[in-house]
C-alpha cells in the first residue's frame, strides 16, 4: 500500500526515462464508481483510467494501481518469505521517504478523499535545445527534460482541499501560486535557495489532483484537459481498453509503442536501426489488465495497430492441437498456429535489429554453412502448419538414473514429398560431412531416423508422427515416449498444471506457452535475465500465456503466472517517528 501513500506527495527525483521505459509498465484499475468522466460531451467508458481525460495523448506509458488496501495485502501474500521480506522492505522505504519523512499518514490525509486508483504517467521529454512553442512564466526552469504526471481522483472534494491547504513545503523551500487556464497551481518557488527537486499540484474541477514533478507538466494535463487531446482520444485505446477489463483490477498498464520505441532508441544503449523503428511505427498500443488471484497474478494484454498503418494481421487462429501429442511430463511448450508465418514474422522485426536474441540473418547463414543448405527454400517452405518447440524429460524424477531431456520440435505440412526431400538431403549432409551414422529403424511400428555420433551416441532423432506432422528431437533419447499413441490420454493439455496454469479464456488460439518453473529450475540452469531472478524463480510454479488475433487490428494475450504463498505477512513495521 505504501507504493500508492507514496503517490499523492511524489516529488522525488524519477529514474532515467530508458530505465523507466525498460520497466514497461501501466498498470490501471476500473473506473469510479460515482460519476461520468466526460470527452467530447460522451461518458467516458467505466473500463478506461480515471485520469484517461487528464493524461496528455503524447504519454509514453501510464500505471495506474488500486488504492484498495485489500488488494494490497493479498499482494504481499504471494510468493515465498524472501519476496514477500523484498516487497516489505520496499514498501517501509517508501513510506519512511515519501509519507513519514514530511509528516503524512496515509488513512488519515490520504485514504478520506482519494479514489479507487491513482495513475502515474511518463510523458514525451522536453527537447530543451528547442525554444518553447508557447511562453511560459519567466519564472519556471525545467530542471530536467523528463516529465512525470501523477493523477489522483477525487472521491471527497472538501478534503482534498483541505489536504492540500495544509500541504507541508519541502523543507528549505516554500509555496507559491499561479493560475494557469483558470486553474491554480501550486508549486515550490524555485527562486529559493533550496535544492530539493520541482514539484507542482493543481485541482482540476473538484475532479482530479495532478502533481508534477516539472512545471510545464501540469500546463500539458490542463491543456489535455481543456481541450480534449488526452489519453482517451489516442486512435483505438477507447475501443480497446474494454477489452481487457476485469472486475476490481489490481493494476492496468498502457505502452505507446511507436514513441517510446523512438526515444529509447535515441539512447545509446538502446539504439534501433531505422527499418525496425519502421516496423515499429505500425503499431500503436499495448495494453494489459492485472489482476489478483489465489494461486497467483493474471494479466489480460491487448496490442494494436496504427490506424494508418498499411499492415494487417492475418487472423489465422490454427493453434491448440499439438499440446495433445505431447507428454504430461513437458516441462516447457511454445506452439503456433503457422511456422512459416512466425519465422515471417520475426524477421520481420527481428531483421537489422542488434536486440534481437536469434538474428534472422545469422540463424539463414549460419544454417546455410553448417549444412549448405537453404532454410527459407528447403524448409520453411514447407512448414506452413501448427508447430510446437518442447522440452520433454526422457525419465520421471526420483528415480537414480540423471536427470535428462530432449529439445523436440513438431510442425505440420501440407507438402509431405518435399519435406521427406528436404530431411533425406539433410541426412546425407550429417553423414558426409559430419561422419554421422544415419540408422533407419522402426520404433512402435513407425520409421524413425537416428543419428548416431562419432562415438557412437544418439544425437538426434527426426521421423513422422502421422501423415502431415514430423519431428524432430535433439539430445536424449525420445522418440518412443512421443510416438506411442497410447499415452496421448495422458498427455501436457490433460496435465492438471497445464490446465491451471494455460489461460483457456482465448478459444481459438494462435499460440500458446508454457513453462513448468519450479521443475525446469531444479534441472537445467536458466540464463539470467533480470535482477533478483532466483528470487522470483522460487516463488513461482509456473507460467502459461495464451494468445489469439482478434481480428486484422489487433491480437490478445492472456498470461497467467502461478506463485507459491508464503501466508499471512506480518503487520510492516510502525512509521518511525
Amino acid at each position: 500500500m505504501a507504493r500508492i501513500k507514496v503517490s499523492v506527495l511524489t516529488k522525488k527525483k524519477k529514474p532515467s526515462l530508458v530505465l523507466t521505459l525498460s520497466s514497461a509498465g501501466l498498470l490501471i484499475g476500473s473506473g469510479i464508481a460515482g460519476y461520468w468522466l466526460l470527452t467530447q460531451g460522451k461518458p467516458l467508458s467505466r473500463d478506461l483510467p480515471s485520469g484517461a481525460n487528464v493524461i496528455p495523448q503524447d504519454a509514453l506509458f501510464t500505471i495506474s494501481l488500486t488504492t484498495d488496501v485489500g488488494q494490497w495485502q493479498r499482494l504481499r501474500e504471494l510468493g515465498t518469505s524472501e519476496v514477500q521480506a523484498e516487497l516489505d522492505k520496499y514498501l517501509v522505504q517508501f513510506r519512511e521517504r515519501f509519507l513519514t519523512k514530511n509528516g503524512y499518514d496515509y488513512q488519515k490525509d490520504i485514504q478520506p478523499w482519494v479514489g479507487e486508483q491513482v495513475t502515474l504517467a511518463v510523458l514525451t521529454p522536453v527537447d530543451d535545445s528547442k525554444p518553447s512553442v508557447k511562453p511560459i512564466a519567466s519564472n519556471i526552469k525545467v530542471a530536467n527534460s523528463q516529465q512525470l504526471v501523477m493523477v489522483l481522483p477525487i472521491k471527497n472534494p472538501q478534503n482534498a482541499k483541505n489536504i492540500l491547504t495544509q500541504m507541508k513545503a519541502p523543507q528549505g523551500s516554500s509555496w507559491k501560486q499561479r493560475t494557469y487556464q483558470g486553474v491554480t497551481i501550486q508549486e515550490t518557488d524555485i527562486n529559493s535557495s533550496s535544492t530539493t527537486d520541482n514539484f507542482a499540484a493543481a485541482v482540476i474541477e473538484d475532479k482530479y489532483i495532478v502533481i508534477t514533478d516539472n512545471p510545464l507538466a501540469v500546463e500539458k494535463a490542463i491543456d489535455a484537459y481543456k481541450t480534449k487531446t488526452s489519453l482517451s482520444r489516442v486512435p483505438g485505446y477507447t475501443d480497446n481498453i474494454p477489452k481487457i477489463s476485469s472486475y476490481q483490477p489490481f493494476a492496468q498498464f498502457y505502452i505507446n509503442v511507436p514513441t517510446s520505441a523512438k526515444i529509447a532508441s535515441a539512447s545509446h544503449y538502446r539504439h534501433l536501426p531505422s527499418q525496425v523503428l519502421a516496423q515499429l511505427q505500425n503499431n500503436q498500443g499495448l495494453a494489459g489488465t492485472v489482476t489478483l488471484e489465489s494461486e497467483g497474478v493474471r494479466l489480460k494484454g491487448i496490442s494494436w495497430l496504427n490506424p494508418n498503418s498499411q499492415r494487417v494481421l492475418a487472423v489465422n487462429n490454427n493453434a491448440g492441437r499439438m499440446q495433445n501429442r505431447i507428454p504430461a511430463d513437458t516441462l516447457m511448450m511454445l506452439s503456433g498456429g503457422s511456422f512459416a508465418r512466425f519465422w515471417a514474422d520475426y524477421a520481420l522485426t527481428s531483421q537489422g535489429n542488434p536486440l534481437s536474441p536469434f538474428p534472422p540473418e545469422q540463424l539463414r547463414s549460419g544454417f546455410k554453412s553448417f549444412t549448405t543448405m537453404d532454410l527459407d527454400r528447403d524448409f520453411l517452405s514447407w512448414m506452413n502448419g501448427e508447430f510446437s518447440l518442447s522440452v520433454i524429460p526422457t525419465s520421471q524424477e526420483g528415480t537414480d538414473e540423471p536427470f535428462r531431456a530432449a529439445l523436440v520440435f513438431m510442425v505440420q505440412t501440407n507438402d509431405r514429398n518435399k519435406a521427406d526431400a528436404a530431411l533425406k538431403q539433410l541426412d546425407e549432409v550429417m553423414q558426409s560431412q559430419y561422419q554421422f551414422q544415419i540408422e533407419e529403424k522402426k520404433v512402435l511400428n513407425k520409421p524413425v531416423v537416428n543419428w548416431i555420433g562419432p562415438f557412437g551416441t544418439l544425437t538426434a532423432s527426426h521421423g513422422w508422427m502421422d501423415n502431415n506432422v514430423a519431428f524432430f528431437a535433439l539430445g536424449a533419447p525420445i522418440t518412443e515416449k512421443i510416438l506411442d499413441t497410447s499415452q496421448w490420454n495422458n498427455s501436457l493439455a490433460r496435465a492438471e498444471i497445464f490446465q491451471k496454469t494455460v489461460p483457456s479464456e482465448l478459444n481459438p488460439t494462435n499460440g500458446q506457452f508454457f513453462l513448468d518453473v519450479e521443475r525446469t529450475a531444479k534441472n537445467f540452469p536458466l540464463p539470467r535475465m533480470f535482477p533478483n531472478q532466483q528470487a522470483f524463480l522460487n516463488a513461482t510454479n509456473s507460467i502459461g500465456v495464451t494468445s489469439a488475433i482478434s481480428d486484422n487490428r489487433s491480437n490478445r494475450y492472456d498470461i497467467f503466472i502461478a506463485l507459491k504463498k508464503a501466508g499471512n505477512p506480518v503487520p510492516l513495521p510502525s512509521p518511525k517517528p
